[in-house]
């Protein structure tokens, strides 16, 4: 299969018309599910479908370590080139790869302004054209709904696309449902999209629980696949 024909064909194509075209630049989406449950998998789908489209993905990471991250993006791609059959897999690999860049933060000690100073750097001086970015790691926990509108308003400026993890205490299956999880209700005004993971016997499905503005959210039909962590129709 050729790298156009993967991009129409991705289950992501589901996803982005689900969420009225995508999160759009200027906005943030969030995958949100407890630990362990595939968060960073579907991230990296994401940016993966990203770099895919050409586009350029900065991965932001505060975690301890970046070399995971990597390994992320190597397994998801070959799962991806090797479902698809993708022509010149390698080379196709060589080419997209230079369109990301992966930045390691910690978020104790550190403001909002030092972490744009150092994205605005890369963009500006390094000459790296982004157009998505992906934090994860971050502890929603410990932020307010002023760090996650100086976020927004510095997607805005830059015309970025942000996709964050959130991690959520316990079991989602306890939790309500079709909203948005208690962690991310101080700060859902400033969010666009929000997706949780819900694991069921066989798979975890993705649920659409904030749609923009949206009164009502659909019904996705996605799931994560648990043998190859990539997102995939139920």
């Amino acid at each position: 299969m050729v790298k156009k024909e993967l991009i129409r064909r991705s289950p992501l194509r589901i996803l982005e018309n689900s969420i009225h075209g995508g999160v759009g630049a200027g906005n943030i989406g969030v995958i949100a599910a407890r630990k362990g449950v595939g968060k960073t998998a579907c991230l990296v789908h994401i940016a993966t479908d990203q770099l895919f489209q050409d586009r350029h993905v900065l991965h932001v990471s505060f975690l301890d370590s970046t070399e995971h991250i990597v390994s992320w993006y190597e397994d998801i791609f070959r799962e991806v080139a090797r479902r698809s059959n993708l022509d010149c897999a390698m080379d196709v690999h060589d080419s997209i790869i230079k369109n990301r860049v992966i930045m390691n933060f910690r978020q104790d000690g550190i403001h909002i302004t030092e972490i744009e100073k150092s994205i605005r750097e890369l963009i500006d001086d390094g000459g790296f054209a982004a157009n998505t970015v992906i934090i994860d790691g971050y502890d929603f926990a410990r932020s307010s709904t002023e760090e996650l509108r100086e976020f927004r308003t510095f997607s805005e400026k830059l015309g970025l696309e942000l996709w964050f993890s959130a991690e959520l205490p316990g079991d989602l299956d306890e939790q309500e449902g079709g909203s948005v999880p208690e962690t991310l209700r101080a700060v859902a005004d400033e969010l666009s999209v929000v997706i949780c993971l819900r694991p069921t016997d066989d798979f975890i499905r993705l649920e659409l629980v904030k749609d923009h503005d949206a009164p009502s959210v659909a019904d996705m039909h996605l799931k994560l696949d648990p043998a190859t962590l990539l997102i995939a129709e139920e």
